[in-house]
């Protein structure tokens, strides 16, 4: 008996992340509202007419960007609307990940259930078998200056047509040998199916979902890791009680977490009257830093549930828009950018505590005593490169000047090279992470302090990959396998079982696939 898979229905409504990580794992399958599919049809007919009247309809019956005063005769249409799809198939580089690639796919169904783009019913079944089908297109990451994905859209509008390249089974391989092998038939464009299957931000919004998501991971163990450094140098937790009182809601939040996580700790006596700023304003930092994923991630969500297409199908008519530029999506995404080397810096300075020698008679480089070594001197370096990285790609790059088509498209957002700025800041905070937790656990093995709850937790994450630091070594490969367990959706899931912020968890659906589904089943957190 074939197993079904579970289903999610898209309405036109906007997606949560929940529902993104689960349709980007390809583990279930998609279905269409009747009403969604109503109003496509409605949008549809409202286009068709204004074909039929002779109205010129952008992308339809005309030419696109600089050739849009060129109008195409009946019998060029099918040449144009293959060739168009086509000819935006120009993006090179890496590709986006498969699940990036079908909630991609997902989010332009879902926008043109809101029947407000006008294509065909049949180009939202047509994406849909394509999912089903488990037939992704390979969609390659450069080639969209934020202002509409055509490059990066038009080639799995290629894909839809028989041509370039697809994934499908697990295997790289032609388009046309993915539809054989599915047993199915590559997609005829009738017009404005063209223009809707390339002129949108789909992939951008759910590299940016993607992205931040990742994002809200790397923070809450950052956040973790910097508990544990406080321990090692002794710092005072009246801050941190304090904030919940008279900080902002997520600083208070923030100063609520350090101090459950830390309640299992016997944490270390401390007589200093004020610590540095690094260890007295975590919950500052945070706060502000959550604070902005947060906003940021209800803004990429509700641009999974609205048409940004050019044109559109409002009040009975088909009208130009300028929505295909996603610059409230960018900006925020620019300020989190900010608000990240933010937490580098916080970390950083941690670091720096945690081996001058001048904090609990820790010795300096964490070297210890009777010992001939160099110790974690070097190693500091390279978090303060890693802080250097990340502060280097916070500078915003959306306001930057370009003209093409022309000069009629003179306004771009650069969503893509945003996002991917913020992945490698995504990348170097959880090296940065893993760095603060071996030094902090080279410190309380010095000091034979005994972390316990989350403290303990990364304390054995540590002590699973590197061992206690007494002859010089190479530290290389630990750092990297301490990274990398710390980053995996299994410790995530612990560390939030430990101790939640389940506000900011649920939201971002941290963790595991199989925590996110079993979350489903529980009532909702309000944020």
């Amino acid at each position: 008996m074939k197993h079904e898979r579970p289903r999610i229905e898209l309405s036109g409504q906007p997606l949560s992340f929940a529902e993104m990580v689960r349709i980007g794992s390809g583990k279930v399958a998609l279905s269409a509202s009747a009403t969604g599919m109503a109003r496509v049809e409605i949008a549809r007919g409202i286009v068709e007419d204004a074909i039929n009247a002779g109205m010129p309809v952008y992308g339809a019956t005309t030419g696109v960007g600089a050739m849009k005063d060129v109008e195409w005769s009946p019998e060029d249409l099918d040449a144009f609307n293959l060739g168009l799809v086509r000819a935006h198939h120009f993006g090179t580089g890496t590709p986006f990940s498969s699940s990036v690639v079908r909630n991609a796919m997902a989010i332009r169904i879902n926008t043109a259930l809101t029947g407000q783009v006008g294509c065909t019913p049949e180009l939202v079944d047509a994406y849909m078998r394509m999912l089903e089908a488990d037939i992704i297109p390979v969609v390659r990451r450069t080639g969209s200056i934020g202002c509409a994905d055509i490059g990066l859209m038009g080639q799995i509008g290629a894909v839809l047509t028989g041509v370039g390249e697809a994934v499908h089974r697990g295997k790289r391989m032609q388009a046309a040998d993915a539809f054989a092998a599915a047993g199915m038939k590559p997609f005829t464009m009738a017009p404005r199916d063209s223009l809707a299957s390339l002129s949108v931000n789909a992939v951008s919004f759910a590299a940016a979902a993607d992205a931040t998501r990742n994002a809200a991971a790397s923070i809450r163990v950052l956040l973790a890791s910097g508990m544990m450094a406080s321990g090692a140098l002794g710092a005072s937790r009246d801050p941190w009680l304090s904030v919940r009182h008279v900080g902002t809601s997520r600083e208070a939040l923030i100063g609520s977490w350090l101090c459950n996580a830390s309640d299992a700790w016997d944490w270390p006596v401390k007589t200093h009257v004020q610590d540095p700023l690094s260890l007295r304003m975590i919950a500052q930092v945070f706060g502000a830093v959550i604070e902005n994923l947060l906003t940021t991630g209800h803004k990429i969500l509700a641009a999974t549930g609205r048409s940004d297409d050019n044109p559109v199908v409002v009040e009975g008519r088909v009208m130009t828009s300028g929505g295909s530029l996603p610059l409230d999506v960018t900006i925020l995404l620019e300020s989190a950018a900010l608000c990240m080397a933010h937490a580098a810096r916080n970390a950083f300075n941690r670091c720096v505590l945690l081996g001058n020698g001048q904090r609990r008679d820790l010795p300096v480089n964490l070297v210890p005593p009777g010992r001939i070594a160099t110790g974690f001197g070097p190693i500091i370096k390279l978090a303060g490169e890693i802080f250097s990285r990340v502060l280097s790609m916070s500078n915003p790059v959306s306001a930057q000047s370009l003209v093409v088509a022309a000069g009629l498209e003179d306004e771009a957002a650069f969503l893509p090279l945003v996002i991917e700025r913020f992945e490698r800041q995504m990348r170097a905070l959880m090296r940065l992470a893993a760095l603060e937790a071996l030094l902090s656990a080279q410190a309380v093995d010095i000091l034979g302090d005994k972390p316990k709850g989350v403290g303990g937790m990364l304390y054995d994450v540590v002590r699973k990959h590197a061992d206690f630091y007494s002859v010089d070594r190479p530290l290389s490969a630990e750092v990297e396998a301490i990274e990398e367990e710390l980053g995996s959706g299994a410790f995530m899931s612990k560390l939030i079982e430990e101790v939640p912020i389940a506000s900011f968890d649920d939201f971002f659906a941290l963790g595991s696939l199989e925590r996110i589904e079993q979350r489903l089943t529980q009532e909702p957190v309000a944020i």
